[in-house]
């Protein structure tokens, strides 16, 4: 078994680990490199894998923790990797200061983000706006929505279904960098593209 913190829900991974009479668990690494872990539990004991390839091996009551790596789970598991879908991909656009027009930057990036979605039989996209620490909640609320909203419309112009899209905006809630008060930060006023 492959586990995937994003994807196998603790309660799953218990229930197989209990169905079955030995498991191999392993811990991938997560496509962007942020830390993850798993814990795995079986009859009362349990063991946390928390770096990339750590492997539990379960039989009974005995958990085993070894570890692997890429090369050795790519030869065994090859078959199991071909069948799974394309891990979730996220593209960052950023905005400049009080208005929905990308930068620069984050304009150069829209036929990658096209590209990655094209690749995809029945693409699932969530579009998430974001502001910096500037200005009032309610206008910021409008302003981040407004900014997915212009991303959506995008893409829908470039022929992507619009039934595949859902935007949401989050304001100044959920900010990247916490800077000094009254001070913009190019890196919080974003939208979050989420591809899967």
């Amino acid at each position: 078994m492959i586990a995937r913190p994003f994807c196998i829900p603790a309660l799953l991974a218990a229930a197989l680990l209990q169905a079955c009479a030995s498991e191999r668990i392993i811990l991938l690494p997560q496509p962007d490199g942020t830390p993850s872990a798993v814990v795995v539990e079986s009859k009362g004991r349990s063991v946390v894998l928390d770096q990339p390839y750590a492997v539990a091996e379960v039989s009974g009551r005995r958990i085993e923790k070894q570890v692997t790596d890429a090369a050795s789970v790519e030869v065994r598991y090859k078959a199991v990797s071909e069948a799974l879908p394309p891990r979730p991909r996220s593209f960052v656009l950023h905005y400049e200061f009080g208005t929905t027009k990308l930068t620069a930057q984050s304009r150069g990036r829209i036929d990658e983000m096209l590209d990655e979605i094209k690749r995809l039989p029945a693409p699932e996209i969530i579009i998430i706006g974001h502001t910096d620490q500037i200005g009032v909640d309610s206008v910021n609320d409008a302003l981040s929505l407004k900014r997915a909203e212009a991303v959506a419309q995008l893409l829908k112009a470039k022929g992507i279904d619009p039934r595949s899209i859902e935007t949401v905006g989050r304001g100044k809630r959920e900010i990247l960098v916490k800077g000094r008060p009254g001070v913009p930060e190019e890196k919080n006023r974003r939208v979050e593209i989420r591809i899967k």
